[in-house]
């Protein structure tokens, strides 16, 4: 076991680290900052539109996981960069990669919208 913090200390600093990684990709990546503004505006709406609990719960997870993995996405690509800015196929297949699970997150997400608000 990693020696470190227990208890309600280990919670406070992992809550320190994951609000520093928020901050710093609010920061860096501009997607970042499209997608949580983008969010902050269609959750509410989410909360609004869906006619049922489950509906909410679709319309708002489906909106939420789009920044989650432009988190994902976002520490692929530092981690690629963090090893050098020479030409490798293995970190364009890592970014590629990373970018495709934002595309088919932002596709999910539509799809739900456009299934649970089309009229029946």
């Amino acid at each position: 076991m990693k020696p470190g913090y227990t208890g309600i200390t280990r919670i406070v600093h992992a809550t320190r680290f994951s609000l520093q990684g928020l901050a710093a990709c609010w920061r860096h990546e501009s997607a970042f900052r499209q997608e949580a503004v983008l969010a902050a505006v269609l959750v509410p709406l989410g909360l609004w539109l869906g006619a049922s609990g489950v509906e909410r719960a679709l319309l708002v997870a489906s909106i939420l996981l789009v920044p989650i993995v432009e988190l994902l996405n976002s520490a692929v690509e530092a981690v690629v960069d963090r090893f050098g800015a020479g030409e490798h196929p293995l970190s364009g297949r890592a970014k590629d990669v990373g970018s495709a699970a934002v595309m088919l997150t932002l596709l999910l997400a539509a799809s739900v919208w456009l299934l649970v608000l089309w009229p029946d």
